[in-house]
């Protein structure tokens, strides 16, 4: 199902598209029951100036409080009055490099499907992955505006939507780079090199929710959930000790066994 229909304009070459959810949640969903009669318990819309009425979807609207109990009201045809035609289109704005944008900007990806103007779509599509550049557009997508990135990967399109910079709130870790001494830097480096390698998403699954499916079946069953078992991991309150017992635990005892491992990672990628 297609989130937003419209087009990608760069220049002025417009290319019609469709943006497909990128992602799915793999969620186990959970009902709210009463423990006592083991009833769903279900979430009211009530009107709280009048009794607590219950009141129907259809009889909903948007609402904009500009003084205390004082609102104006918003249709979907007053936000389409808003928009420019504009606003409807992905307009590129800038190419830029890929390591320029930093990854806490990132929000939700889509795929880009075009649905006509193929050739056009082709032509973009090679001029960013031959340039390796990603492009920086703005759109409204339902009723808010949405900075975008559009980025080539696998030989495919996708559009990640953007946080805006002053929604990035500021990092409140305020640590003194100088209370680290050499020592422990150079084994924390053997550390990470030890334990290096290349990003391979499919071996990562979620166990935590496999645990959940295997107790559900446990409960239906009647049976009891059993307590997962794990690995005794020994707290040490030294850092300089805990850094030596990793090393020692990862089998690394100094550079060159840190060596011979990347050179042997290389070849093996050659």
């Amino acid at each position: 199902m297609a989130y937003f229909k419209g087009s990608i304009s760069f220049g002025l070459v417009y290319v019609p598209i469709s943006l497909v959810s990128s992602v799915r949640e793999n969620t186990i969903g959970f009902n709210m029951i009463d423990k006592q009669t083991m009833s769903r318990v279900k979430y009211k819309k009530t009107c709280v100036d009048c009794g607590e009425r219950e009141v129907k979807q259809e009889d909903i609207v948007k609402g904009y409080e500009y003084e205390d109990n004082k609102y104006v009201i918003f249709t979907d045809e007053d936000f389409e009055k808003i928009k420019t035609q504009r606003d409807k289109n992905i307009n590129i704005e800038r190419f830029v490099s890929a390591e320029e944008i930093d990854p806490v900007y990132y929000e939700k990806s889509y795929y880009v499907v075009p649905s006509g103007a193929e050739k056009a779509y082709l032509l973009l599509l090679k001029a960013m992955t031959d340039m390796n550049k990603v492009a920086i557009a703005k759109t409204v997508l339902g009723t808010k505006e949405s900075l975008i990135a559009i980025r080539v990967k696998d030989g495919k399109m996708l559009l990640s939507t953007l946080y805006f910079h002053d929604e990035i709130v500021d990092n409140p870790t305020k640590i003194e780079q100088s209370s680290v001494n050499e020592k422990e830097a150079e084994l924390a480096k053997l550390i990470i090199q030890s334990m290096s390698g290349e990003f391979e998403p499919e071996k990562y699954k979620d166990e935590y929710r496999e645990r959940v499916k295997e107790a559900i079946e446990r409960k239906i069953a009647g049976k009891e959930i059993v307590r997962t078992k794990e690995e005794n991991v020994e707290s040490i309150a030294d850092l300089m000790d805990a850094l030596q017992k990793s090393l020692k635990n990862l089998n690394v005892t100094d550079k060159k066994t840190v060596s011979k491992k990347t050179k042997s990672s290389k070849r093996k990628g050659a």
